[in-house]
């Protein structure tokens, strides 16, 4: 009886795949295991191969088509075997509607009928072609396809020098033909290396993954006119005589201090059983070091000069890099800053450092036409955002929080008082 040879699933997140093209005409004669085609999944380019022996008696699918998995690509048919003129392919998702009409509808089916259907076809889901174990390298057996080990072969390809992107790493079609880019020699790729996570690096990506799924994040996002922060801070640096150098980011954290300060309904924090109204402003400052992000901590930043500010993050920035804070010096904070300025990042969102309720995220600045007093001039131009936990911050109180921010920005005197 004739076998539809039906579009296999290659890949768990795979609903279909297209045709790259068949290895086989009408009329061949295949063995189980032959190569039949080559399906484009959303992973890879893979071979499928039959399942029985056979003669290829129709091919259904076109090269070039996206195909439902589950649907008939080819029919197979046993040598000297006549398939009926009238003969319908069955698709595993025709088979499942009629199967489901048989038990809605049984009454009106007869076991005559189903066991004519049943003995026209047999279904059949292409296989994936297994792991060629026999192409040997200088550093052990390599997984390679047997496409990508001929292409690989013809072209003097050093097929231990790739590094497949197939199924458990096995080296695909595409492989090989990435090496042959350019000159048409192989790429020398890079070995794979495995880093176990420090206790740090596990630390950070357990904590932050804790707050996106469990914290219901809001962005509040604002644009700050630069221009007379920058010339407060080139005034105060020249006369500092080399005592201190002033930062943008000096500023952005006594500005953040003082509008917690004028909005305390914004320095708290979230628990189940309460919520946490903070006496004292301490601001938490994100710092990057070989081993991950480190929060520092400023405390009473809304109490304290710039400069003293500036000489206190300098110290703890020190120390983070050189991985010797003390756990008082970053444990806590009731609010975080994260400036990615001077990575050339134009702006972005931060994740909330729980149990904190807020961060702000701040890009760098860059020179902008905008209008002022009807008329347009050239600014230094910064975007900010400001993430908040809405369970302990509403929006409206958000805004007033990230608003304060922005005119103390803009108005620097208030912060070098």
């Amino acid at each position: 009886m004739p076998i539809d040879i039906l579009m296999p699933q290659l890949s768990p997140t795979m609903s279909e795949g297209r045709l790259a093209g068949w290895k086989v005409k009408e009329g061949d004669v295949v063995a189980s295991g032959d190569i039949l085609a080559e399906v484009e999944t959303d992973k890879a380019t893979m071979e499928v191969e039959a399942s029985d022996d056979g003669v290829i008696h129709k091919i259904i699918g076109q090269a070039g088509k996206d195909i439902q998995v589950g649907e008939v690509i080819a029919i197979l048919k046993e040598e000297g075997e006549e398939v009926a003129k009238d003969y319908e392919p069955t698709s595993a998702v025709a088979q499942v509607e009629t199967e489901e009409k048989w038990e809605v509808d049984d009454e009106k089916t007869t076991t005559t009928s189903k066991s004519k259907v049943a003995s026209q076809t047999v279904v059949r889901e292409a296989r994936l072609a297994p792991d060629v174990p026999e192409v040997k390298a200088t550093k052990g057996d390599v997984k390679i396809s047997p496409v990508a080990r001929k292409l690989a072969e013809a072209n003097g390809i050093d097929i231990s020098r790739l590094i497949g992107t197939g199924p458990k790493g096995r080296i695909v079609k595409e492989d090989v033909e990435q090496s042959m880019v350019g000159s048409g020699a192989a790429i020398h790729r890079g070995q794979n290396t495995k880093e176990v996570h420090a206790p740090m690096r596990k630390a950070i990506a357990k904590r932050l993954t804790e707050s996106k799924q469990e914290t219901p994040h809001f962005y509040l996002n604002a644009s700050v006119n630069m221009n007379a922060l920058l010339d407060a801070r080139q005034q105060l640096n020249a006369r500092a005589n080399g005592q201190y150098k002033l930062t943008v980011n000096d500023f952005i954290i006594k500005a953040c201090a003082v509008a917690l300060r004028d909005n305390p309904d914004s320095n708290v924090s979230w628990y189940d059983d309460a919520m946490i109204r903070y006496g004292n402003v301490d601001i938490s400052v994100a710092v990057a070091t070989d081993g991950g992000l480190i929060t520092p901590i400023l405390e009473n930043a809304d109490q304290k000069s710039l400069v003293k500010l500036s000489n206190e993050m300098k110290d703890l920035a020190s120390k983070a890099r050189a991985g010797t804070l003390k756990p008082e010096e970053y444990q806590g904070g009731n609010f975080s800053l994260s400036n990615l300025g001077m990575y050339s990042v134009k702006n972005f969102s931060a994740i909330i450092n729980p149990p904190q309720a807020a961060i702000l995220a701040v890009g760098g600045a860059e020179e902008r036409v905008i209008v002022k007093d009807g008329q347009m001039q050239v600014a230094s131009v910064m975007d900010i955002c400001l993430s908040v936990d809405h369970r302990a911050i509403d929006g409206a109180v958000g805004a007033l929080l990230l608003k304060s921010i922005k005119e103390n920005l803009e108005n620097p005197i208030v912060l070098v008082a």
